[in-house]
């Protein structure tokens, strides 16, 4: 149903439902998704992460949670804020570092964003 996207009940550590039945999208997808999507970027207030929805060509609903320069600098400032020593990320190698130069611009203010 639309606005409402349920993951599947795949065990992971004791979990019943988790991030294991979902998969991992490189930024350069979302990037290039998102803007043709249903929804276009929305935000969620609480988790201080965009997201957007999609349906798939058999017409099925989908939402994807991900990070950019204002979530994660967000973050960063966040525990720097409160004298952590840091915070982690997924995985770096999912940004898009073609020669294009959008796709440049996105991943420079992506490590950036690390530093508050």
């Amino acid at each position: 149903q639309d606005h409402v996207c349920s993951l599947s009940k795949v065990p992971f550590r004791g979990a019943p439902c988790s991030d294991a039945a979902g998969s991992q999208v490189p930024y350069r997808a979302i990037m290039k998704q998102v803007n043709s999507s249903l929804s276009g970027m929305l935000w969620d207030e609480i988790q201080k992460s965009p997201f957007y929805e999609y349906k798939d060509s058999l017409g099925h609903f989908h939402q994807v949670w991900y990070d950019d320069p204002r979530s994660i600098s967000l973050k960063a400032a966040y525990a720097k804020n409160r004298g952590l020593r840091g915070i982690g990320m997924w995985n770096g190698n999912s940004l898009d570092y073609s020669r294009e130069a959008v796709a440049e611009q996105q991943t420079a203010a992506m490590w950036q964003a690390l530093t508050p």
